[in-house]
C-alpha cells in the first residue's frame, strides 16, 4: 500500500514535460537522473548499446541509431545508420540535424538507388543549407541563432562497408583484434577538426593566409578567431556568412574587421571502410568521453565487458575521470544538477555498435530488424527565461 502511495506522489511531482518520462521499458531506454541509457539492443550487422549524460542545462547533444532502409525505395539499399550531433551555443543545430539528416540520406540514397560518398556529402550540404534558411527566416526575431551550431559524426554500415563522415571533434574509434596476440587495437576512423591539433590550424592558416589572426592561442586554448574550438561545424552562420556578423548579434561573436570568404567549413571529411571478421566493434561518441578517455581506454573498457551497457560503462569511466580531476568523489558528481555540472564536464553521448562478421557480410539487399533509436536526455526547459533565445558561450564544443 504505501508503495502504491509513494509511486502515485513520485508521479504526481515529475515534471509536466512530455520530454521527461521515466520509461521503464528497455524499448525505449531508461532514465537515472541527468543519465539516459539503452543497455542493448539489435540492429542489421550485430548488437548496440547507447548512452546519454546531460551537463547543459539544456541538452545540446543528440544523437540516434536507425536501422532497416537507408532509402524511400522497397529495393533497399538495408544497413544501420549511425549519427553523434554535439551542440554548441544551444541545442538548435543539433536537434535540426537530427530531424533532417537521415531523411536527406534516404532521399539521395533512393535517387541513386545505392549508398556512396557522394550521397552522404549531399545530405550534409543539404541539412547545412536549411538551417541556414532556418537561421534566415528567424534571424529579426532571434538573431542569436546566428551562434548556435554543432558537430556532425555519422556512420553508415551498407553491405559489409563503413561509410564514416565527420564535422567537428566527435570521435568514430574501431576496436580490431589482432589474432597473433589477442589484443583489441584503437584505430580512429574520423579525422578531428578541432584547432587544438597542429595540422587543423596549419590548414587554417593556409586556407586563410592573409589573415595572422585566423587561429588564436587564449585561455591557453586554441580558438578559431579567438571564438570556437573547432574548423568545421553544421551551422555556426555568424562564421560563414558576414550578413549575420553584425548587430544585434551580440557583440562578442562579432569580428572587427569584415570577412569575404566563410571562416569555418561544412565539408565533411568522408572515409570509406571495407570491414573484416576481426573488426569487433566501433565506438561513436561526442567529445564530452575523449576529454577524459584515451582511444584505447575506451576500447580496452569495452572488450573486456559484456556486450550489454558499454556505452553506460563509458560514460561512467569517463565520470569517474572527471571527479577525479576535481579531486571529488564520483557519487557527489553525481548529485549536481544540469547547468552547474557542465562545470565538471561536458554533454556526453556514446554509441557502441558491435559488428557480428556473418551479419556484416549479407548484401545490401538483404532486410533486417527495422529499427530507430534516439538518444535521450532530460531534455526539460531552461531554469531561466529566454535562455533557449540566447546561446551560451560558444567557445567549447
Amino acid at each position: 500500500m504505501l508503495s502504491r502511495l509513494m509511486n502515485f506522489l513520485r508521479a504526481c511531482w515529475l515534471p509536466s514535460s512530455d520530454h521527461y518520462v521515466h520509461r521503464s521499458l528497455d524499448a525505449a531506454g531508461r532514465q537515472d537522473g541527468l543519465l539516459w541509457y539503452k543497455d542493448i539492443g539489435q540492429h542489421m550487422s550485430g548488437e548496440f548499446s547507447m548512452a546519454v549524460v546531460q551537463a547543459n542545462n539544456l541538452l545540446e547533444d543528440q544523437s540516434q541509431i536507425e536501422s532497416g532502409p537507408l532509402s524511400l525505395l522497397e529495393s533497399g539499399p538495408y544497413g544501420t545508420f549511425i549519427g553523434i550531433y554535439d551542440g554548441h551555443g544551444g541545442p538548435e543545430t543539433s536537434r535540426f540535424i537530427y530531424d533532417h539528416l537521415f531523411q536527406h540520406l534516404k532521399r539521395f540514397t533512393s535517387e541513386q538507388q545505392s549508398m556512396s560518398v557522394d550521397v552522404i556529402r549531399k545530405a550534409y550540404q543539404a541539412t547545412e543549407e536549411g538551417f541556414l534558411s532556418l537561421v534566415t527566416k528567424q534571424w529579426p526575431m532571434k538573431p542569436q541563432i546566428a551562434a548556435v551550431g554543432s558537430c556532425c559524426l555519422v556512420g553508415v554500415i551498407c553491405g559489409g562497408t563503413l561509410y564514416i563522415a565527420n564535422v567537428g571533434d566527435s570521435l568514430a574509434v574501431l576496436g580490431r583484434l589482432v589474432k597473433a596476440t589477442g589484443e583489441v587495437l584503437a584505430i580512429q576512423l574520423s579525422s578531428e577538426h578541432n584547432v587544438g591539433r597542429e595540422s587543423v590550424r596549419q590548414e587554417m592558416h593556409s586556407l586563410h593566409p592573409d589573415d595572422s589572426q585566423i587561429v588564436i592561442l587564449k585561455h591557453n586554448v586554441w580558438r578559431v578567431k579567438g571564438l570556437i574550438q573547432v574548423s568545421r561545424s553544421i551551422g555556426d552562420v555568424y562564421l560563414k556568412k558576414p550578413e549575420f556578423n553584425r548587430s544585434p548579434l551580440y557583440a562578442k561573436f562579432r569580428l572587427r574587421e569584415p570577412f569575404k570568404r566563410p571562416i569555418l567549413s561544412s565539408e565533411p571529411s568522408i572515409s570509406v571502410h571495407e570491414l573484416q571478421p576481426h573488426d569487433q566493434f566501433i565506438i561513436f561518441a561526442s567529445d564530452g568521453l575523449w576529454e577524459h578517455l584515451s582511444n584505447q581506454d575506451a576500447v580496452d573498457i569495452v572488450q573486456n565487458h559484456p556486450h550489454s551497457g558499454s556505452a553506460r560503462r563509458l560514460v561512467k569511466a569517463a565520470l569517474l575521470e572527471a571527479a577525479k580531476k576535481r579531486e571529488m568523489r564520483y557519487s557527489d558528481l553525481k548529485k549536481i544538477d544540469r547547468g552547474i555540472r557542465r562545470h565538471f564536464h561536458d554533454d556526453i553521448t556514446v554509441i557502441v555498435v558491435y559488428l557480428d562478421s556473418n551479419l556484416v557480410s549479407r548484401a545490401s539487399s538483404v532486410k533486417g530488424p527495422t529499427l530507430s533509436v534516439k538518444g535521450g536526455g532530460v531534455n526539460l526547459r531552461a531554469k531561466t527565461l529566454g535562455s533557449c533565445d540566447t546561446p551560451a558561450e560558444v567557445n567549447t564544443t
